[in-house]
């Protein structure tokens, strides 16, 4: 055989080859994924301590956090993001939990209300969990408010100091936020359009009550249950969920009760 015909032998075969590799190339390149999968839009973050040093956790941290729904869903409804606060935790005297959230004042324009505002009040049994809670939700327009979350020995009024009754309750845990409000501009009316009635009745949340909105601090009472004698400390976890809910955009601060003792 002489040189050429070599050459064009050796070319000959080579083409070949190259189309073959190519041909194989997107039979063994993965799939795209396609739609209709699921997805976590929740973001879980580390949990802080009473003290509000974070702690490391699980990147998978369930569930999202805000399940008390206050009405039918919507077309757009969804969650932003949801992440862990608190751990489970017992915010005992001395032990007060703080949550910081910056947000410029004003945090809009008039006619909007110049601080985060509270929308609405959620409250749920979730005993199938793990471990099994009750929920009170406080649901914000315009951002999240700083907070502060800690047991009492008793429920006072901010201003007049007198005591707020929870009936039913065997401790009290007092959820102050900052930069917050729960009334109109003008002062007359509440902003709050839907909530569970003051008692509630479940084990662990027993009842809620306000005592306060006064300049930017928006106080709460919950009426925890009777602690059980081998369980005194009842364990408390926050969640903080951002989402959009029945077309409002909500910032939504959910206090969980663990109820696994009175099972």
């Amino acid at each position: 055989m002489s040189a050429a015909s070599s050459r064009k032998f050796r070319a000959s075969t080579f083409v070949p080859g190259i189309l073959g590799l190519l041909l194989l190339l997107p039979a063994c390149t993965p799939p795209a994924p396609q739609p209709g999968g699921t997805s976590q839009t929740g973001t879980a973050s580390a949990p802080a301590t009473p003290t509000g040093t974070p702690t490391a956790v699980p990147s998978m941290a369930a569930p999202p956090g805000d399940t008390d729904e206050i009405g039918p869903p919507q077309s757009g409804d969804r969650v932003i993001a949801s992440s862990i606060a608190l751990d489970w935790s017992w915010p005992g005297p001395g032990r007060t939990f703080k949550a910081t959230h910056d947000n410029p004042v004003p945090i809009a324009s008039p006619p909007a209300a110049p601080l985060p505002t509270l929308y609405a009040i959620g409250a749920g049994q979730h005993a199938s969990e793990t471990p099994p809670y009750d929920q009170l939700s406080f649901r914000f327009t315009g951002g999240f408010p700083s907070y502060d979350i800690e047991f009492v020995p008793e429920l006072l009024a901010d201003g007049s100091g007198l005591p707020v009754p929870l009936p039913g309750a065997g401790a009290i845990l007092k959820v102050v936020f900052r930069g917050a409000q729960a009334h109109t501009a003008d002062g007359t009316a509440s902003t709050v359009t839907s909530a569970p009635p003051p008692g509630v009745g479940y084990k662990a949340l027993t009842s809620y009550a306000p005592a306060g909105d006064f300049e930017g601090v928006l106080s709460y009472g919950l009426g925890v249950g009777r602690p059980m004698p081998a369980v005194p400390e009842t364990r408390v976890r926050v969640y903080e969920v951002e989402k959009i809910q029945q077309g409002q955009h909500l910032y939504v601060v959910a206090l969980q009760l663990d109820s696994s003792p009175w099972k």
